[in-house]
């Protein structure tokens, strides 16, 4: 099988403030998303930026029939949110932004308003596939990109910048903690035994203390000595397929002229040890090509298709 997740952007029907200004270049949009789930062919792919659920579902149609497709109903201000397409039957297990308990809530502006949920929520489904079932989950946390209020992206000194920075940064870790506890309830302990797989847009890179909340207990990372020796944290670990993406291919957005590795597959012990292959984009077609992005989220508004690659990884 293949997995695979899948930021698609502001996905929106147009005419609304954040969707395309008009039916034709939202039908180019779908035309450039389409196209490349065709030929990526999942068996479950995780989706963020799913502002309309009836976008996914035109999404959908284009596909054609035999799509599978859920999404959360904990959106942000914006209403955007994640959901799952499948070409197998699978069931909506989770749908929660709750913090875990003993989390505290996270100050997240200059008036001190804290929060104590994520902002998008994450969703987990069970789909049947062929070796036994898999549980997935999907996650949007939150953007590095800073704003400020009154709608600004432009901070007013270096002060703001910097708190906002933090703000975010609380909000991100909160966040992770949150997805690592669903992580830990989908695994129950039995990681060596059950497919487990967590995926979605991280909003930061591999080694950022964010995205190693959700591995789990540290040791046998891909490529060290200890890969290949079983230890007792296996059963609650999990590993980031990165290191087996291709070194030209590991990164899925470009971000003023800066390649990163923002979305991520995270598997479970049994899954990782049959993975065959990883990478960005398409498979077989080298280093994606991605346009390079701004801070200004407007001017890509009637853009076709994605400023993010797919993430993909290939499960025996």
């Amino acid at each position: 099988m293949l997995v695979a997740t899948w930021n698609l952007e502001n996905l929106y029907r147009p005419g609304g403030p954040s969707g395309p200004k008009d039916e034709a270049a939202y039908g180019a949009k779908l035309a450039a998303l389409a196209a490349v789930i065709t030929e990526l062919d999942p068996t479950l792919l995780a989706v963020q930026e799913v502002g309309d659920t009836e976008a996914l579902g035109d999404l959908a149609d284009l596909l054609g029939g035999g799509w599978t497709v859920a999404t959360s109903r904990l959106t942000d201000s914006r209403g955007i949110r994640v959901g799952f397409l499948g070409r197998v039957p699978f069931e909506v297990l989770t749908d929660t932004n709750a913090f875990p308990p003993k989390l505290t809530p996270v100050q997240v502006d200059d008036s001190g308003l804290e929060i104590s949920v994520a902002g998008r929520g994450f969703l987990a489904v069970e789909a049947d596939i062929e070796g036994g079932p898999v549980r997935a989950a999907v996650a949007h946390l939150k953007s590095r990109l800073l704003s400020y209020p009154n709608g600004r992206f432009q901070p007013h000194d270096e002060g703001e910048r910097a708190r906002f920075g933090a703000y975010a940064l609380y909000r991100r870790t909160a966040e992770a903690t949150a997805l690592r506890a669903l992580a830990d309830d989908l695994l129950a302990g039995e990681g060596r035994s059950r497919d487990v797989l967590v995926l979605g847009d991280l909003n930061d890179e591999v080694q950022a203390a964010t995205t190693q909340i959700l591995l789990g207990p540290p040791g046998s990372e891909i490529g060290t000595p200890g890969y290949d020796h079983d230890d007792k944290g296996d059963a609650t670990r999990l590993w980031d397929v990165a290191p087996l993406i291709p070194a030209d291919q590991r990164y899925s957005r470009i971000n003023s002229g800066r390649r990163e590795l923002i979305d991520h597959v995270l598997l479970s012990h049994r899954l990782v040890h049959r993975t065959t292959e990883a990478g960005t984009g398409l498979p077989g077609s080298g280093a994606p090509a991605l346009p390079s992005v701004g801070p200004d989220p407007e001017a890509r508004r009637d853009a076709p298709g994605s400023d993010h690659a797919p993430v993909w990884v290939r499960i025996d």
